[in-house]
């Protein structure tokens, strides 16, 4: 499906350029994204990838994921029922989508494409991409968001009245997107367009599923009971940190109250929220914005300390995980270039613009604000110019505009599907991406149109 998409966008480009005099922004450009695709995007991730690959890594030796799969067994063997129940693709899986609802786009990346890479352990058709990976990218490009915490910073910094007002409305289109997400991929598997070739006589994926389970063969040691009370003492004192950071008025008073009673003591410290919460918001805003505040360090703590509890040489596999990092990055960048160079083309020619003006007079009849079609069609391209366009939409209408609020919501309802079906299918060498592409897009609609019904319907206007 990349196949003619990529195709039509760069020939596309070319011609359009060449009608309305903009060849040359759109060899620039295409040099450009070339350039930012290898520097900007690809060495920063070969950081972030290495450390969550590596952290993974121990929660799989440790023990965590089998835990946690077993755990998701009643919801993953209706979504997932050509994985094992097991099967560390399923903890990965979650990981990814408990990140992503979090906002913590940092951490979902690298274990998406964790759970990318044991789902090829599975695939018995190398290059073609298996049901469960399409099913996995539909939920991905759909998943449910708790906060839209970008969309939210870019109307607050606007000075918007009420930024945390698009919360409510990003939920339930997200939820309808990713409801309908799941349902156009269960339904486009059974199609004869994107059914599953046999398989080859010699395959592979056996091989490769047993040398991954040797790879990632967990610990036998078990817990002792210092390690038990290690474990409990350590979920006391992350209780107590998300209490301080939410609450810390009543911290603070408590603090006082201390100071008080015990006068020779020195307790001279005061409590502050992180960046992102504030004593403004909705109590459950704030838990929310404290939870993905402190939800890195967490797993970043938790993780190490149980997997060395377990007996797991935690520095020397932390690092062997690690090497998977690089590898990654390595392996995604020519895909990278192949999409972001296709999309800075179409772009530099004036694509978005002649499709937003041709398609205008039929959305004004059905009520879409045209205003928005920009950021509709750049959405699922590239975040950067959603960002952009976003931003632009809150300056020109203000904060508080209903087209701004609008914008929000489809921002933080949709999600890039071009860029996040190119990076993970191209970390396992996966070609043909099948119904990924059709399934990811229905969401991707159902979540624009549900935004702007909601938001009326929330927000009223015209």
């Amino acid at each position: 499906m990349l196949n003619p998409i990529w195709l039509w966008l760069i020939l596309l480009s070319v011609f359009i350029g060449g009608f309305t005099g903009r060849l040359d922004a759109v060899t620039a450009g295409a040099l450009q994204s070339a350039t930012d695709a290898v520097m900007t995007v690809a060495l920063p991730l070969a950081g972030i990838f290495a450390l969550w690959l590596g952290v993974m890594r121990l929660a799989e030796l440790s023990g965590l994921v089998g835990i946690l799969a077993r755990a998701l067994r009643p919801i993953t063997r209706r979504l997932f029922p050509d994985v094992p129940p097991e099967h560390p693709a399923l903890a990965a899986m979650a990981m990814n989508m408990a990140a992503n609802m979090l906002g913590l786009s940092n951490a979902a990346t690298p274990f998406g494409l964790r759970a990318m890479r044991a789902l090829e352990t599975l695939n018995p058709r190398p290059g073609i991409a298996s049901n469960a990976m399409c099913t996995f990218l539909a939920i991905n490009t759909s998943s449910v968001q708790l906060i839209p915490t970008t969309a939210v910073a870019i109307l607050a910094s606007n000075h918007g009245q009420h930024p945390w007002s698009i919360i409510g409305s990003s939920f339930l289109a997200t939820c309808c997107a990713c409801s309908a997400g799941i349902v156009a991929v269960k339904s486009l598997e059974r199609l004869p367009a994107f059914r599953l070739p046999p398989v080859p006589v010699r395959a592979e994926a056996s091989d490769r599923s047993e040398s991954e389970a040797v790879a990632t063969e967990p610990v036998r040691g078990l817990l002792t009971t210092a390690g038990r009370l290690l474990l409990i003492g350590y979920g006391f004192a992350m209780a107590a940190l998300f209490f301080t950071l939410a609450f810390p008025e009543q911290a603070n008073a408590l603090v006082e109250t201390l100071h008080r009673a015990f006068p020779g003591k020195a307790f001279g410290f005061s409590f502050a929220m992180p960046t992102g919460a504030s004593a403004g918001q909705p109590r459950f805003v704030r838990m929310i914005s404290v939870l993905s505040a402190i939800a890195l360090p967490g797993l970043l703590t938790f993780f190490p300390l149980y997997a060395w509890l377990r007996g797991v040489k935690v520095y020397e596999e932390f690092v062997e995980g690690a090497k998977e990092g690089i590898q990654v990055t390595l392996r995604i960048i020519p895909y990278l270039v192949a999409i972001l160079v296709a999309v800075k083309m179409f772009r530099e020619a004036g694509g978005i613009a002649l499709i937003s003006a041709a398609l205008g007079p039929a959305l004004r009849y059905v009520g879409f604000p045209v205003d928005l079609l920009p950021l509709v069609l750049v959405r699922p391209l590239s975040g950067g110019a959603t960002t952009g366009i976003f931003t632009e939409i809150v300056r020109h209408f203000g904060p508080d505009h209903i087209n701004s609020l609008m914008a929000g919501t489809i921002f933080g309802s949709t999600e890039t599907t071009f860029y996040v079906i190119a990076v993970y299918f191209g970390s396992v060498g996966v070609r043909r991406t099948r119904h990924a592409v059709p399934a990811g897009l229905t969401a991707d609609l159902v979540g624009v149109i549900a935004s702007v019904v909601i938001c009326r319907w929330m927000f009223g206007g015209g």
